[in-house]
Parts: C-alpha cells; sequence; structure tokens
C-alpha cells in the first residue's frame, strides 16, 4: 500500500519519539494523521505543526492499555476522516534492570501497554478496515523481540509477543484486503530510556550511536509499500534475528564481541 495524499493513517504513541517521527513521515507525503498517546496538550501541539490543511491530522489523547479508549479514539478518527487505511501500534515503555529487582507495578505496566495495547490498538482498527477491503498494520516491536537481553527479560517479553501476534495474524487476513508488517527497531535515538539512563546495562548503546528516527519511519513505511512481512532497522538487527533463529549459541557470541560480555554472559 502506497501512502499518499488522502491515505488515514492512526499512530499510537505519537507524541515522541519513534511515533513523532512516522506522524511527520506520513503527513509530509499527505497523509491525513490520527495521533494517539496520553498527552492531549502534546498531541494538540503536534496537531498544529505537522504539513498538510489545517485540521486535517486529529490529536486523540487515550491510554492504549485501557481497551474502552482506543476503541473511543479509533471510532472518533473514524467519524472524522470515514475510514482508516493504515494502523501503526507503536505504543510502548521500557524498564531495564534484573527481572528480580523489577516492581510488580512496572512489570504489570510493561505488559499493559507493549502488549495488550497492541492487541487493542489493532483489535480496534480491524474491523473498520475487514469492512472496507483494504489496509495495512504495523505493529512496532523491538529488535529485543527477535533476541532479548539481560537486564531487558519482561520488556524482550512483551517485544516477542508482538513478533508472534504479528505472524499469525498476517496470515489470518489472507483474502481480507488487509495486511500487516511487523518491525524491529534496534536502537533508535528517542526518550524512551530517559527515565532509566542512570542503571542502563552495559551493553547499551542507544546514545550518540543511536539510528534515527526518521530514518526508521521511512524504512517503515517503505515496508508498508512493498507489503513486506518485516523491517528490521538498521539491517544489522535483520541478522541478528537470523543467526539467533539458526544457533541461539552463535548469537550468543556475535554479541559478546560486539557489546561486550554482559550481553550474553552465560556460555552453555
Amino acid at each position: 500500500m502506497e501512502v499518499g495524499s488522502g491515505t488515514r493513517a492512526l499512530v499510537t504513541g505519537a507524541s515522541s519519539g519513534i511515533g513523532r517521527a512516522l506522524a511527520h513521515t506520513l503527513a509530509a507525503r499527505g497523509a491525513r494523521v490520527g495521533l494517539a498517546a496520553r498527552s492531549a496538550p502534546e498531541l494538540e501541539r503536534l496537531a498544529a505543526e505537522l504539513p498538510g490543511l489545517a485540521g486535517g491530522h486529529h490529536a486523540l489523547p487515550c491510554d492504549v492499555s485501557e481497551r474502552s479508549q482506543v476503541e473511543a479514539a479509533v471510532e472518533r478518527f473514524v467519524a472524522a476522516t470515514g475510514g482508516i487505511d493504515l494502523v501503526v501500534a507503536n505504543a510502548g515503555i521500557a524498564h531495564y534492570g534484573p527481572f528480580r529487582e523489577l516492581s510488580p507495578e512496572r512489570i504489570e505496566q510493561m505488559t499493559a501497554v507493549n502488549w495488550l495495547g497492541t492487541v487493542w490498538t489493532v483489535r480496534a482498527a480491524l474491523e473498520p478496515m475487514v469492512a472496507a477491503g483494504r489496509g495495512h498494520v504495523v505493529i512496532v516491536s523491538s529488535g529485543a523481540g527477535q533476541r532479548a537481553f539481560p537486564d531487558a527479560a519482561v520488556y524482550g517479553a512483551t517485544k516477542a509477543a508482538q513478533r508472534a501476534f504479528g505472524e499469525a495474524l498476517r496470515h489470518e487476513l489472507a483474502g481480507t484486503g488487509v495486511s500487516l508488517t511487523v518491525a524491529f527497531p534496534g536502537e533508535i535515538a528517542t526518550a524512551l530510556h530517559d527515565h532509566e539512563k542512570a542503571r542502563m546495562p552495559a551493553w547499551y548503546r542507544g546514545d550518540a550511536r543511536a539510528a534515527s528516527p526518521d530514518a526508521l519511519a521511512d524504512a517503515i513505511l517503505a515496508a508498508v509499500a512493498a507489503d513486506r512481512r518485516t523491517v528490521a532497522f538498521p539491517r544489522l538487527v535483520g541478522l541478528l534475528g537470523v543467526a539467533n533463529g539458526i544457533s541461539p549459541r552463535f548469537a550468543d557470541a556475535i554479541l559478546r564481541r560486539l557489546r561486550g560480555p554482559s550481553a550474553a554472559p552465560r556460555r552453555d
């Protein structure tokens, strides 16, 4: 599906990071963008600054972990635009640290936002898409969904859940006119970890060497246009996923070489 003038696209987690970059890229291509996140003031400011006709973009404040709020946001967008052509389930949060030290509240929050937030977003958007016989779903997982890392066990689990969900759902949608792509970003220059920078693990490289969210947005929309199953960005993320699928021990050896022993401390 080519994104262009008239495309109706809804993005969750739109107020910052990857979601914000996607919103700008979509608007620059002529799309009418639905902006979903928790902060209404931030969404209103973003809607006003995006290129396109005044009033063409829609702030849809909601908490994706609450099913009723997501359903209401999708309904508002469809009512305002007449339908939905593209939905990007991007909202996510991260809390790193040893599993035994994570509070139950943080475990539940990541599960509710990253995993259930994806399910509720896709579930709400699919109904009008399937009814129209066209559309595309993007699920923004993570490189951690292909190979999880120490100190990110719960985060990686939520991202792997997204991957498995997308793999199966793409097949279920065969013949409906709706397709699906799962994105696997690596370390992207966003504010995802701003609240925990002081305790990030040694293998983490999400500083000045992180990839551009704008380049990721372009890669995602190129994958949508080509109807690709997956898109990994940067390319090394995809190669790591292949290596881990062939031999986790081999992938561990690569990671120890690239990121040091903290990325794979066990050698069995």
